[in-house]
């Protein structure tokens, strides 16, 4: 199936085709082109194009197309599901600008939205919802909202790439699956930029019986990536005495500190919230008055949302970050990426780098600056795979039973007892438990009964609640990895500013103790309950918060080539 950009835009509704001219659209790009008559027709689609070519458009604007002739009632039409709650505030304000064109109405329900909020949308239900998986999960156990469901056409998964490979990606799956039991087959269309095995991604996405079109644009997106590993001059002996900084470190910063003053906005790029952290703490320490800030998820909301806002409209010049920053989030235009340390995946390469230059033909431009050897050779694998196009694949985990557990106890909660043989179907029609075997989901009740999370029925085919059944549910809707967790309020403003972990809190923190937080120094003033009271100080020495995480894994195929120089290298030293 060939068309051109007129020939797709004669497909449209008149009313469509006019808010896309509005809109400042010269031509449709080569997604929009390729995927609008695929999903005009009904088609499940998954679009893998590069960044900054219009792939959520693809999606929309067909989708609106369709919801002006045929709406399923009074409820929610369109779920569009993203993998962060940071990528759903901005794709609100995109998706508005659409939507509202035609008086649709359209809402994000994720954990920070106000409760106020959430109770309206329960009466009036927005025709198209943005949220996460672990907010779909509570929808679910929500009788009201619930209900709203019944309604859902077209479901969106963007990102889908970052939730493949994880439990968070299991517990998608089988909510997708319930969710086409509950109102019958519906349009998917998955969206991602970077995808090595697009054939079993769009599995994950219509399930075992599903089929599913893949759509793949390889519009040439160019890199200009360029590897540093800076040694210690003179000057860095210098600045490590008065600052008491390892020279290494002092030459990296410099490094880092040379590209802010030469690009008009860029992005520091780190593997963990405390690196963030440190980072741009030692930024700091160097020039205080270097324009930059940290950004990562465990900072707040609002202290989130003012970076991305003051990077867009130009006023603040870099951002040291970590993942939050890697998705598509509208952050306006960014000149110069830095990769500190080797981002261990191609993946997250590309969608780095890729945050420059977001726009059809533009150059993303980037530098990795390495602290090690080891460090060095990653780099240097990965960017070769960039260039060869070779992209690690995005595993489909093999039945974790933890989700398996958490999803017994949704599908109770919306219906309080239920057969074993409909959980068996249910599960086996997601990819990742398509092996699971009867006496293994036997095994997995019999331990919920042992731990009262289920009972059984009057039939040893039924199960019923248990009565810790609501606590474990409530208690474990993130598959992320979680902790106890304080939050850190600025007395001076009485503002929170994020989270610090249990441990980070109990080992180190009491009246008095300063440490770094959102770019910042900040000191103890009191500790009350599950809150750290702290005043800011014009310092930039402190302890580095620890949180818990996951490490990004290196792919099997970089740690093989890593391995065949490292051979080649020894042979040549004998």
């Amino acid at each position: 199936m060939y068309f051109l950009s007129k020939n797709v835009l004669e497909l449209l509704s008149k009313p469509v085709r006019n808010i896309i001219y509005e809109r400042g659209f010269k031509n449709l790009t080569p997604p929009q082109i390729k995927a609008i008559p695929y999903i005009l027709s009904g088609e499940n689609v998954l679009i893998v194009a590069p960044t900054g070519t219009g792939k959520t458009e693809a999606a929309i604007i067909p989708i609106i197309d369709m919801m002006l002739h045929g709406r399923r009632g009074n409820g929610i039409n369109l779920l569009y599901i993203t993998p962060l709650r940071a990528l759903n505030r901005d794709m609100i304000e995109r998706l508005n600008w659409w939507f509202r064109r035609f008086d649709f109405k359209i809402a994000v329900r994720h954990g920070d939205t106000p409760p106020d909020e959430r109770r309206l949308q329960a009466i009036y239900p927005p025709d198209v919802l943005v949220t996460t998986p672990e907010t779909l999960q509570l929808i679910f156990s929500g009788k009201r909202l619930r209900e709203h469901l019944n309604t859902v056409k077209w479901v969106i998964v963007d990102e889908v790439h970052e939730l493949v490979p994880s439990k968070r990606g299991a517990q998608l799956s089988i909510l997708l699956e319930r969710l086409r039991r509950k109102v019958g087959d519906f349009q998917i269309i998955g969206l991602s930029a970077t995808i090595g095995n697009p054939e079993e991604v769009s599995r994950y996405l219509v399930g075992v019986r599903g089929r599913c079109k893949i759509i793949y644009v390889p519009v040439a997106k160019m890199f200009r990536i360029k590897i540093f590993y800076p040694k210690p001059t003179n000057i860095d002996k210098v600045i490590s005495e008065k600052y008491f900084l390892y020279p290494d470190i002092s030459a990296r910063v410099r490094l880092i500190k040379d590209f802010i003053g030469k690009y008009n906005s860029l992005l520091i790029f780190t593997n963990t919230r405390p690196m963030a952290e440190l980072l741009g703490s030692r930024l700091k320490l160097l020039d205080m008055d270097l324009p930059i800030f940290t950004h990562h998820g465990s900072l707040s909301a609002s202290t989130r949302t003012w970076i991305e806002s003051g990077l867009k409209r130009g006023e603040i010049k870099g951002v040291v970050c970590t993942s939050s920053l890697e998705l598509g989030i509208d952050i306006g235009h960014i000149d110069f990426i830095i990769q500190y340390n080797s981002p261990r995946q191609v993946s997250k390469l590309i969608q780095r780098i890729g945050r420059s230059a977001h726009y059809i033909g533009g150059v993303s431009e980037g530098a990795i600056i390495v602290s090690n050897t080891n460090d060095a050779l990653e780099a240097l694998v990965l960017v070769k795979m960039v260039g060869e196009e070779k992209i690690e694949p995005s595993e489909i985990l093999d039945k974790p039973y933890d989700v398996v557990v958490h999803e017994i106890c949704g599908l109770l909660i919306e219906r309080f007892e239920i057969n074993i043989s409909t959980i068996y179907n249910i599960l086996r029609d997601s990819m990742y438990f398509k092996s699971l075997s009867l006496r293994e989901l036997n095994e997995i009740i019999e331990y919920m009964n042992k731990i009262n999370l289920i009972r059984y029925g009057f039939n040893e085919d039924v199960i019923r609640r248990g009565s810790r059944i609501f606590d474990y549910f409530y208690g474990n809707l993130s598959m992320i990895p979680e902790s106890i967790q304080y939050v850190a309020i600025d007395l001076s403003e009485n503002l929170p500013i994020g989270l610090l972990d249990d441990f980070f809190v109990s080992e180190y923190l009491e009246p008095g103790v300063r440490f770094i937080m959102a770019g910042r120094t900040w000191e103890v003033d009191h500790i009350i309950e599950d809150k750290v009271y702290v005043n800011p100080i014009e310092d930039y020495i402190g302890a580095i918060p620890s949180w818990i995480g996951e490490e990004i894994p290196v792919p099997f195929e970089v740690a093989q080539e890593v391995g065949l120089i490292r051979g080649i290298v020894e042979k040549m030293a004998l």
